[in-house]
């Protein structure tokens, strides 16, 4: 079992940049493939990014690929999305999710966290 606490979100203006932070417990976290999701106003939640468990690997929805960068640190129990360039149409709740499979974690995650809202003005 790994649980899940998001740290970071906030308001920020368009252009500028948010670090979220994912703080992880639970025996089985290094082996857990990572990542994070987010849920717009009204609409579905949608992949973001993964990460393996070494964090050797990412792999980013195109709608952040150059903007957002995945990593974690396995000797904190933390991964970490910082948020570049940052658009109004990134406003969503932010989930930090995980999961024993590489594949599952992009798809249908095992563990969430509770979320954070982040907030862009234009």
């Amino acid at each position: 079992q790994v649980q899940l606490v998001e740290s970071g979100g906030g308001l920020v203006q368009a252009g500028g940049s948010l670090r979220l932070s994912c703080a992880a417990s639970g025996r089985t976290y290094t082996s857990n493939a990572m990542g994070w999701f987010r849920q717009a106003p009204g609409k579905d939640r949608e992949f973001v990014a993964r990460i393996t468990g070494s964090g050797g690997y990412s792999y980013y929805a195109n709608s952040v690929k150059g903007r957002f960068t995945i990593s974690r640190d396995n000797a904190k129990n933390t991964v970490y999305l910082q948020m570049n360039s940052l658009k109004p149409e990134d406003t969503a709740v932010y989930y930090c999710v995980g999961d024993p499979s590489i594949s599952a974690v992009v798809t249908a995650p095992r563990y969430w966290g509770q979320g954070t809202q982040v907030t862009v003005s234009s």
